[in-house]
């Protein structure tokens, strides 16, 4: 079974996570910051895995370090979940329109962490979350899990429709990455790992 449990705990934040790569699409989560809690609902029923997640962190300073380290958390349990990566899909791609935006999300579990993030919008707030930090989640992601992530953000000029077609987007590419291809006898990779 592709599964994990994750703890971090630091100064700022302490999180807990439970993972299911082949779940359904259930989600526990809570992390102080209700817009938040509502883009890891919507990544985790995108992305058919099960997801527990408990953040309590300084959201009294803002809402950064529980975001980043949520972000560091996930990508770390799903990292673990993944073991060698042996016949997953490995790459994956979404489309994702949401009224007026549109944002594609390609991924490579590549074992190679590289971010590109293309967005019209950069600043502002969704309820209590700064929309900056969007980026810092998909860096994080990135960063500890090891993926090379392309978000574009193609058009829009809603933040909480941009910021929920790049969640749903990642998780959508992510979902056909950790796919397992049945035609697959090994690692994705020339080199024999990733």
């Amino acid at each position: 079974m592709r599964t994990a449990e994750f703890k971090r705990k630091t100064n700022e934040t302490d999180i807990t996570i439970k993972l299911d790569i082949d779940g359904t699409g259930r989600y526990s989560v809570d992390t102080g910051i209700g817009f938040f809690d509502h883009m890891l609902e919507l990544f985790t029923r995108h992305s058919l895995m099960d997801i527990t997640i408990k953040t309590s962190g300084d959201i009294k300073v803002d809402g950064h370090h529980t975001i980043e380290d949520t972000s560091i958390a996930l990508a770390s349990s799903l990292k673990k979940a993944l073991g060698n990566k042996e016949k997953i899909n490995r790459y994956g791609f979404a489309s994702i329109p949401m009224d007026e935006t549109l944002t594609n999300v390609t991924i490579d579990l590549s074992g190679r962490p590289y971010t590109v993030f293309n967005c019209p919008v950069s600043q502002g707030r969704m309820g209590e979350m700064d929309f900056e930090a969007v980026e810092e989640f998909v860096t994080a992601f990135a960063n500890n899990l090891g993926a090379n992530i392309h978000v574009n953000v193609l058009y829009g000029s809603n933040r909480h429709h941009i910021a929920e077609s790049i969640f749903k987007g990642l998780a959508r590419s992510l979902k056909q990455a950790v796919g397992i291809d049945c035609k697959e006898t090994g690692i994705p990779s020339t080199k024999g790992e990733i």
